[in-house]
């Protein structure tokens, strides 16, 4: 018996005023004149970030705005999950599960929900991440939690799941694990090519995008080996720290949006820090760190080829990842190359991801 009881975020104001104290007292490191992102977030950027949020930034406005949308808890295998459940007007309505990665949160999704009113949409707190508790699960084991809260708590025998980064993994699992409850999924990344596979097994295509990702491993990978082997170390400063929280965060969705113009042109001011926000207010930095540690040299079903039929966007903002070797991942159905957007698409380019998976479901449907 699950209980399911309704929630509304209501940061207590202590939090904020420490929030505002720290911000105050942030202690610069030095910095190369005009060195932009080249080393890392750029200081000009980040220094006027911070300046927006201690006097333009609200985050009440920004609360009371996601409080509009129905939020609910429920413990599942003692694990306390959030998230938000929007049931649709259709008779005819299909539910859709949206799982977000690292480091976004629930958050990604808030643009998408008044494109998709033909779902019933769940769009879950990962375990470790925002009002979730803080447990850091592997693929399987958020995959295991997510079929019992949409079979057994919310009692959709089937229903779709979308998802990238993180949560391209647990819907892999959960096509895996349960196939005869979901039908269809569909991604905006499949995994990535990491040195173990057969070469000579390979199309050209396959082998130029594994030869891309093993240099971005090298220019932009360090962060990931730190969360899967080091993420407590990284803790202590990142949760005593907003300015190097935000740090630590914003340089992502500088690095993985559509590589044109400016990061304000993708993502204003207010949605950087409503995304930093939850983390801050939640304290789940180390535990959605951490998520990475434990899926680490673990045997999970989201390695394992997928039958379920896949949807595949893949954005220029992202990974180039070719037709051929997501079909040796995924069974895919669909296979699009998106004209704009990035990692964090439902957020960067919300109508033209909506679009796409709304395209593929109802493809799925009518089959």
């Amino acid at each position: 018996m699950y209980t399911v009881k309704p929630f509304t975020i209501n940061v207590q104001q202590t939090v904020l005023d420490d929030l505002q104290h720290r911000l105050r007292n942030t202690r610069w490191p030095d910095a190369p004149a005009n060195i932009g992102w080249q080393y890392g977030t750029d200081p000009v950027f980040l220094q006027s970030l911070v300046a927006y949020w201690q006097n333009g930034y609200d985050w009440r406005k920004q609360e009371a705005a996601l409080n509009k949308f129905p939020q609910f808890t429920v413990e599942i295998d003692s694990v306390t999950i959030h998230f938000l459940h929007i049931k649709s007007k259709s008779s005819n309505a299909k539910p859709l599960l949206l799982l977000h990665g690292w480091p976004d949160c629930f958050y990604r999704y808030i643009k998408v929900i008044p494109l998709l009113t033909d779902y019933d949409l769940v769009i879950p707190s990962i375990p470790g991440f925002g009002f979730s508790g803080h447990v850091a699960k592997t693929d399987d084991g958020s995959a295991k939690i997510f079929a019992t809260l949409m079979k057994d708590v919310l009692g959709y025998d089937t229903f779709f799941s979308a998802g990238g980064d993180i949560g391209q993994g647990i819907t892999k699992s959960l096509a895996n694990l349960y196939p005869e409850n979901v039908p269809a999924i569909h991604l905006s990344d499949v995994g990535y090519p990491n040195g173990s596979e057969d070469w000579s097994k390979m199309s050209k295509a396959e082998q130029e995008f594994g030869q891309i990702i093993q240099q971005w491993w090298f220019k932009e990978g360090a962060y990931s080996l730190l969360h899967a082997t080091k993420p407590q170390t990284q803790a202590y400063g990142l949760n005593d720290s907003p300015a190097g929280l935000a740090a630590w965060i914003i340089e992502k969705f500088n690095s993985w949006r559509t590589q044109e113009d400016g990061i304000e042109n993708h993502f204003t001011k207010d949605e950087l820090l409503t995304n930093i926000m939850i983390y801050w207010v939640t304290q789940t930095i180390n535990s959605s760190m951490r998520s990475y540690a434990v899926d680490n040299a673990q045997e999970l079903a989201s390695a394992r080829k997928v039958n379920t039929p896949t949807g595949v966007a893949i954005f220029p903002g992202d990974a180039p990842t070719p037709k051929e070797w997501a079909e040796r991942r995924v069974n895919v159905k669909r296979f699009s190359k998106m004209e704009k957007g990035g990692h964090f698409a439902a957020l960067e380019t919300p109508e033209l991801w909506a679009k796409e998976v709304d395209t593929f479901f109802k493809e799925q449907l009518t089959k």
